[in-house]
């Protein structure tokens, strides 16, 4: 099935699940930016509509949920376990930070913290899926989350979004993926990613996924070593651009969105308008520019 069919039916799917999240624009010296301000979107980041999505259409087992995640996975699988009623087993690295952490536990997950980064959580999810039979919630590289994820890009051009472009940040890539699925050509995506985390990136210089080394201030959800087949898959098919940014760029998109906005937001949401910022990606004249803002999960929580 076409994605485009797939993103429509998840959107009825989740309906009244998740929220419609709220756009806005930015004055970015002279140049108006679109924003899709899903940080505010239900625990945190746009994972919410990939993990109802997954779930809505599942025969979860009576051993419940797994899931590996560097922290906003979790917490939207653990959300979402919890208001259809199923018990969730979450794996998160220590790098994901007490922010996430605490989010996760108040969702009512049992939650295990792994010493290292994002792929030894996985490996322990696995073991535990293979030794009980738990269904495990893929964060980027499975169908039903891909589709979620488009949900939001759906919902931004039900919102009259008017880009010409729309820059997305990536970790494992199933929210580029989603829109990708979504848009077909239709806007110019463009991929950004820290310097340091730059799964996708790696993989369309080598023709292929390849693991990468992981660091940086947004490596807690951006920080996937290999990017998924799904996502990689459809930027090579679209040949999309793909820019990289440095951590005091982040930080400074960061800034910027709490100065002139009042959103307070983590690395990872600020790392698309960081391109905007840094030069990495530079407009054309007369060129409509949007921006994902996809997390807010700001660690250390200022309000703990």
């Amino acid at each position: 099935m076409a994605w485009q069919a797939l993103i429509s039916q998840a959107g009825a799917r989740i309906a009244g699940h998740v929220r419609r999240t709220p756009v806005a624009g930015l004055d970015l010296g002279g140049r108006e930016v679109a924003l899709k301000l899903e940080q505010m979107q239900h625990t945190g980041s746009f994972k919410a509509r990939g993990a109802f999505n997954t779930l809505l259409q599942a025969e979860v087992p009576e051993a419940g949920i797994v899931a590996a995640s560097g922290g906003n996975h979790g917490a939207a699988v653990a959300y979402a376990a919890a208001a259809l009623g199923h018990r969730a087993r979450i794996y998160v690295p220590e790098i994901a930070g007490p922010a996430k952490i605490t989010l996760i536990r108040a969702q009512g997950a049992d939650l295990t913290v792994v010493p290292g980064a994002y792929a030894e959580a996985a490996e322990r999810a696995a073991e535990w899926q293979a030794a009980t039979g738990a269904m495990q919630v893929h964060p980027y590289d499975a169908e039903a989350t891909v589709a979620g994820q488009g949900t939001v890009m759906a919902e931004w051009e039900e919102q009259g979004l008017s880009a010409d472009t729309v820059l997305i940040a990536v970790g494992g890539g199933g929210l580029i993926a989603g829109a990708l699925g979504w848009l077909e050509g239709r806007r110019k995506v463009v991929a950004v990613e820290p310097e340091t985390s730059c799964a996708l990136h790696a993989a369309l210089r080598a023709g292929g996924p390849v693991d990468v080394e992981v660091s940086g201030v947004a490596a807690n959800a951006l920080g996937a070593r290999r990017i998924g087949e799904i996502c990689h898959g459809l930027a090579q098919a679209q040949g999309i651009e793909s820019v990289l940014v440095p951590d005091a760029a982040i930080t400074d998109a960061q800034a910027l969105l709490w100065r002139d906005m009042r959103q307070l937001v983590e690395p990872a949401g600020a790392t698309a308008l960081a391109a905007l910022l840094c030069g990495a990606y530079v407009p054309e004249p007369g060129e409509r520019v949007a921006v994902l803002v996809c997390g807010g999960n700001i660690a250390p929580d200022p309000l703990a």
